[in-house]
C-alpha cells in the first residue's frame, strides 16, 4: 500500500463512526436524511434496468463505506447476492453489524478476488474522492469486476449545481474532494472501453419544493439535478 492510499484509509477509518452525523450536516440544506437519496437512487436505477431489459442477480457496490445503499441494493437484485467493497476498515465493520446477512458481504478492496461474473456495479459518490491521476485504476478494476454485458451505474455528485457545491462544503469528507464533471465522467468511463448508455440528473428540488419532484424525471437530461448517474455497459 502507498503512503497515499494508507494515509486515505486511515481518514476513512477516523470518520466511519460520525460518517452519518456529518452528512445529515450538509444534506439539511436539501432537507431530506440519506436513506431518501439512496432509495430514490436505487428506484432510478431499477427503472433505468427495466427500460435496457435487464435483471441483474449480482452486484457489487463499489466504495460501500457503511453499507447504506446495502437494502435498496439487496430489494433491487430480488433474492440475489451482493458484495460491498470499501477501503476503510471501520466502516465495514459497521456495515456488517448494521446489513450483515447471507446475502452480502462487505470486504476490504484487497481482499477481493472475484473476476467478471458481477451483473452489476454500483458506485455512488466515490470518484471525487479518488485522486486524478489514480481514477483510470479504479475503472479498470470495476470494469474487471464486471461480466461481459455487465451495467455499471455510475453516480456522482454534480459539480454544476450550486446546491450541491454548498452542501459538500459543510460536509468534513466533501470540502477538499476534486469534483467529477459529467464530461470528465463520460471520457473516463470511454477509456476504459464503456459503452455509455444514459445520462441522467437527479434532485432538481429540495424538500421544500417536493411538489414540484414529480415533474423530475422530464428535467433529468438537463444537468441541473445535484446528481448525475452515467448507465454504461461493458
Amino acid at each position: 500500500m502507498t503512503e497515499s492510499a494508507a494515509a486515505t484509509r486511515k481518514g476513512w477509518d477516523t470518520w466511519a463512526p460520525g460518517y452519518d452525523q456529518a452528512l445529515a450536516k450538509g444534506l439539511a440544506l436539501a432537507g431530506e436524511p440519506k436513506e431518501y437519496f439512496a432509495r430514490r437512487r436505487v428506484e432510478f436505477l431499477a427503472a433505468c434496468l427495466k427500460a435496457l431489459g435487464e435483471s441483474p442477480r449480482t452486484a457489487m457496490d463499489f466504495g460501500c463505506g457503511t453499507g447504506s445503499n446495502t437494502p435498496y441494493l439487496l430489494e433491487l437484485l430480488g433474492g440475489g447476492s451482493l458484495i460491498g467493497l470499501d477501503i476503510s476498515p471501520q466502516s465495514l465493520d459497521i456495515a456488517r453489524n448494521t446489513y450483515g446477512s447471507p446475502a452480502v458481504r462487505f470486504l476490504l478492496c484487497d481482499e477481493w478476488q472475484g473476476c467478471e461474473d458481477i451483473d452489476l456495479v454500483h458506485c455512488n459518490g466515490v470518484f471525487h474522492h479518488i485522486r486524478p491521476a489514480d481514477r483510470p485504476a479504479a475503472i479498470e478494476r470495476i470494469s474487471g469486476a464486471l461480466r461481459k454485458g455487465g451495467i455499471l451505474s455510475f453516480w456522482e455528485n454534480n459539480p454544476w449545481n450550486p446546491g450541491t457545491v454548498a452542501v459538500m462544503k459543510r460536509v468534513p469528507f466533501d470540502r477538499y474532494a476534486v469534483p467529477v464533471y459529467p464530461p470528465q465522467a463520460a471520457r473516463l468511463l470511454r477509456a476504459t472501453r464503456f459503452r455509455l448508455l444514459r445520462t441522467d440528473f437527479l434532485f432538481v428540488f429540495p424538500r421544500s419544493l417536493s411538489r414540484l419532484r414529480r415533474i423530475e424525471p422530464l428535467l433529468s437530461r438537463f444537468p441541473l439535478g445535484a446528481q448525475y448517474q452515467i448507465v454504461c455497459r461493458k
